[in-house]
């Protein structure tokens, strides 16, 4: 199948490891001009070494100014925008009367507000070009209990934002929606560091929770991402996709 994505430009917060990564890569293998944005400089000089041609953008994306910062300087870089995928979030916090409320605004901060704002200056650009895609990497707890409260909220909203701008900018050609993992497996993730210190306990919850029998990887997560920002999911929108091997229990 012919995606079509040769020479198109995307931004991926969060695309220094992980399933950003993994999204990052993907969408450079269609041909795409890539441009990540994390906080750890670390993870970005590897990647910009290993991959040159990918742009890498430095920020703490708790922080509004530095947000603008960094699509400021993509803009700059690559003049417009064609895909946006919205990734970069964390876990914080316990149960909820163990949880301050700063960590409620922390994790908002990071997996809700920092979606909303990079999309309303996506889309801002997008207008001009009469299409673009967004897509927003929330969660199966998004839907239903399982993750930290925290965490749990933050990405419900994001699946209820991805609805309704959606349904707000289709009509100038734009498409957004999401993607709702399940439990992924790799190396920088916080199933890995499980699976390290009680391989016993985590490998009995795959075989209990997750019906296809083992962990995700994040290039299958990937490969829906890529789907997703092609020409060739062009009805598909405002939808939020489990990809999970079926661990989720939630119907729609």
């Amino acid at each position: 199948m012919e995606l079509n994505l040769n020479g198109k430009t995307a931004l991926v917060t969060g695309g220094s490891r992980g399933i950003g990564k993994a999204i990052a890569l993907g969408l450079r293998s269609e041909g795409v001009k890539v441009g990540i944005c994390a906080r750890g400089e670390k993870d970005l000089a590897e990647m910009k070494q290993t991959y040159p041609d990918v742009s890498v953008y430095q920020a703490d994306l708790t922080c509004e100014e530095e947000r603008v910062e960094v699509f400021k300087k993509f803009i700059d870089d690559h003049g417009s925008i064609d895909i946006l995928v919205n990734n970069a979030g964390g876990s914080n916090g316990s149960t909820i009367q163990e949880t301050s409320i700063d960590e409620f605004r922390d994790s908002m901060e990071l997996n809700f507000h920092a979606a909303v704002q990079f999309s309303k200056l996506a889309v801002e650009k997008m207008k001009h070009n009469g299409n673009g895609s967004i897509i927003n990497i929330s969660s199966i707890y998004g839907r239903e209990s399982g993750g930290k409260p925290t965490y749990n909220s933050s990405k419900s909203a994001l699946i209820s934002f991805t609805k309704s701008l959606a349904d707000e900018v289709i009509p100038y050609g734009i498409r957004v929606n999401g993607v709702a993992p399940g439990a992924i497996l790799h190396p920088s993730g916080n199933w890995q560091r499980r699976l390290d210190e009680n391989p016993e306990k985590i490998n009995q919850f795959v075989e209990d929770e997750i019906p296809a029998g083992r962990f995700g990887k994040a290039e299958e997560v990937a490969d829906i991402v890529t789907f997703l920002a092609s020409e060739r999911s062009n009805w598909v929108v405002g939808a939020t996709l489990n990809v999970d091997g079926g661990q989720s229990y939630s119907n729609f």
